[in-house]
């Protein structure tokens, strides 16, 4: 056996039981009874420990030394095994194994104190995760900024400055844009109820409609949607809404296309470095392009209008004109993941000023709660009623998602150029969507990025399949089009 052939082997074999610890995290989320979480974050811990032992084992280091690669994926399994390795190496054991069990454990009392609208509750051991974070960063930084660090897990080979300038960029106009259709009349919404055995029937159909793979996953629901897995097994989560429709369905499509990101990866790099999304951007990517590009383009709306009212019966709305309206609906709300496109944006700039003035040591954790409510209300015009709807909402924070949230708005920005290429490369796209037909539009991601899992950097990957370097203006393009048309401006 040659070293590469070695390497190889524990590499599959440390994915495998990374996949493990993934199902515990799926379980966590979706099935687990609420008072198992002490043990969970003790199993959690467990598996770190063991993870971490393989991630740094010296073994690596001087199989490195000798391993050949005899083609371009060879080479690229080594860059992503030599990276993951010197990574590893430079976090304490008893560290990974701290932060697994702290975070597992914040994730339940999150929960709780989102249930409870207590911020007081949650703030003492989310001190105690970004304390564990900012260890972390330094170790992982050797003098740089932490943010930086952070951002490495997510993003490689960005920076917060690269983001930052990305944001500046963006904001402006995106501002523009709200201001200007919120003075419009807003559209008809949806009226009545919406029975959850339907909604969830409906959403299954979705899914399938965008090619996900149910012999190889499932839907469940959670508090907060998600994609879990990769390979042959991809899980994904949705929640569901009375009164909104729309909330189930769209995380549906939004996660779908994380799942099939993962689910379409060539099967040669089943449990290898490769065989993951190459960065949290690009996934975002195919989530953002499945979702927004597709799901709420003005075709497949006409279609899923029809099918709706088939399940439904009279919903308020009389034709698929005024249900494309009300999908595209722009207005106030808190939620990140309820925003339309024109506002999520903002809600992802204000995370990462945040999470990057809590790791620079600018914010502190007792003040996280004042300083968001200050930036919401300077960014959207309107005060934040109750902590579940402000510094509560999202989970990241408590399982130490810090350098996560960037990487949403990257990938709005990477699925505006995928978008423009797409529909140069499939020119009767609309005719087939507003059939209900997305497999010219899911085989072309296939093809041009989705297979090819880790292969590439995250830019590389973004420039091949759309043939141009990454760029913040087809999406603002695209988002100024779509939404003046909408509202007649």
């Amino acid at each position: 056996m040659t070293a590469f052939d070695e390497l190889m082997g524990f590499a599959r074999e440390t994915a495998a039981l990374g996949e493990i610890s993934g199902r515990l995290g799926w379980d966590q989320e979706t099935m687990m009874p609420r008072g198992s979480a002490a043990q969970r974050g003790q199993e959690m811990s467990a598996i770190e420990a063991v993870l971490h032992a393989r991630r740094s084992d010296p073994r690596i280091g001087e199989l490195l030394e000798t391993a050949q690669a005899s083609d371009e994926v060879g080479a690229a399994q080594l860059r992503e095994i030599r990276r993951a390795y010197e990574r590893a190496g430079k976090v304490p054991a008893d560290l990974a194994k701290t932060l697994a069990r702290v975070t597992s454990e914040a994730q339940g009392k999150w929960a709780q104190a989102r249930a409870d609208e207590d911020v007081a509750a949650f703030l003492p051991v989310l001190e105690e995760v970004v304390a564990l974070k900012r260890e972390e960063g330094a170790a992982l930084a050797n003098g740089g900024t932490l943010y930086d660090a952070m951002i490495e897990d997510y993003e490689p080979n960005t920076t917060g400055d690269e983001i930052a300038t990305i944001f500046e960029a963006m904001r402006p106009r995106l501002v523009n844009l709200r201001s200007r259709v919120l003075e419009k009349a807003a559209p008809k919404g949806v009226t009545g109820t919406f029975d959850e055995s339907k909604q969830m029937k409906l959403t299954r159909k979705l899914a399938k409609t965008f090619g996900y793979d149910m012999n190889r996953g499932r839907v469940d629901k959670a508090v907060h949607p998600f994609s879990s897995g990769s390979g042959q097994d991809v899980r994904i989560t949705t929640r569901t809404n009375p009164t909104d429709p729309f909330n189930c369905f769209y995380s549906t499509i939004h996660e779908v296309g994380h799942g099939c990101y993962e689910q379409n990866i060539d099967d040669q790099y089943l449990l290898t470095p490769l065989g993951r999304g190459v960065s949290m951007g690009v996934h975002e990517s195919q989530s953002r392009i499945y979702e927004n590009q597709l799901g709420r383009g003005r075709a497949f709306t006409g279609w899923l209008f029809e099918e709706m009212s088939e399940v439904f019966g009279d919903f308020g709305i009389a034709d698929a004109d005024g249900f494309y309206a009300a999908v595209n609906k722009v207005n106030n709300g808190y939620i990140r993941t309820e925003a339309d496109e024109v506002q999520y944006n903002l809600h992802i700039m204000l995370r990462f000023d945040l999470e990057r003035a809590l790791m620079q040591g600018d914010l502190q954790v007792s003040e996280l709660e004042a300083a968001w409510n200050d930036r919401f209300e300077a960014d959207f015009g309107y005060a934040v009623d109750k902590p579940s709807n402000g510094c509560l909402q999202d989970v990241h924070w408590s399982v130490g998602l810090f350098g996560y949230f960037p990487t949403y708005s990257l990938g709005n920005v990477y699925a505006g150029c995928l978008f423009e290429a797409l529909k140069s490369s499939v020119p009767n796209l609309d005719a087939q969507l507003s059939k209900g037909e997305t497999n010219a539009a899911t085989s072309w991601l296939s093809d041009n990025l989705q297979r090819h899992g880790g292969l590439y950097a995250p830019r590389e990957v973004i420039e091949k399949a759309s043939g141009m370097a990454p760029s913040e203006l087809p999406l603002l393009n695209y988002l100024e089009a779509k939404f003046s048309e909408i509202y007649g401006l």
